[in-house]
């Protein structure tokens, strides 16, 4: 089942994925590595096409269908220069074979976080250290769990987020909320509610609903070292200021293929 299919069209115009702030950090770490780039969860292209204008060549891997086909929608709107810098994969991000390796290996904005097991969050991460270079790179992208976040309830909306409008004239307001906690497995039940009035006064409200798990500083390091990489850095937000330097800040680690 594809749970980004309602909301594919959508992805792109959602204020705070067209603002979010990691763009540069990932384009700055391609760049440094003199590709080629895997980039695992490249859903709509947010990171994938302004990696392959600066230079690099970038492998995006996806799951969803429907992401991967807005995905090649934008990239086929580049220059031909820029669209033969991109390759597009559907698979799983757990098994998953390209036959070749890569200087540095992305997952950007939580798409790890849905993989709700050790045995899928060991089997992807050994996965992508098998398709890295020696001495290659993997920058994993979490958000550090927020303690006062996790002791709320459930079931009511806990974000609103501002309006935006769509190229066809709808307007869309997107609220979150949690549905249900397991905390003995640190999984959330999220859902996201998009809001649509139509040109016509028409309103709908769709739901994304998916799970998603939470990791700790040091759960996720135990993770990696268990997949065989070393730990180079640990960020708290993309401009690399030091873990610990905000509160609760992202969890960014950058880990090496030893």
């Amino acid at each position: 089942m594809d749970e980004y299919a309602a909301i594919a069209d959508l992805y792109d115009h959602v204020i705070p994925y067209r603002d979010r702030h990691d763009v540069d950090f990932f384009v700055a770490a391609a760049r440094e590595s003199g590709g080629p780039v895997l980039e695992v969860g490249c859903g709509t292209g947010r990171i994938l096409i302004p990696t392959a204008r600066a230079g690099v060549a970038i492998t995006g891997l996806d799951l969803s269908p429907s992401m991967l086909a807005i995905c090649r929608q934008r990239v086929a709107a580049e220059p031909p220069e820029v669209r033969s810098r991109v390759s597009l994969v559907a698979a799983d991000m757990r098994d998953f074979r390209v036959e070749r390796r890569f200087a540095l290996a992305t997952i950007p904005f939580r798409p790890f976080q849905h993989l709700l097991t050790v045995a899928d969050q060991i089997a992807c991460l050994t996965t992508i250290r098998s398709h890295l270079v020696s001495g290659g790179k993997l920058i994993l992208d979490l958000f550090n769990p927020s303690l006062d976040a996790l002791v709320q309830g459930v079931g009511e909306i806990v974000g609103t987020e501002p309006e935006f409008t769509m190229p066809d004239g709808r307007r869309i307001i997107r609220h979150h909320r949690i549905t249900a906690r397991d905390r003995f497995n640190q999984i959330n039940d999220v859902e996201l509610l998009y809001d649509t009035t139509y040109p016509d006064g028409r309103a709908e409200r769709m739901v994304q609903a998916f799970r998603m798990r939470y990791l700790f500083r040091f759960e996720a390091e135990h993770l990696l070292a268990r997949a065989g990489f070393a730990i180079d850095a640990l960020y708290a937000d993309y401009d690399q200021s030091a873990y610990g330097s905000k509160y609760p800040g992202e969890l960014i680690f950058v880990a090496r293929n030893p």
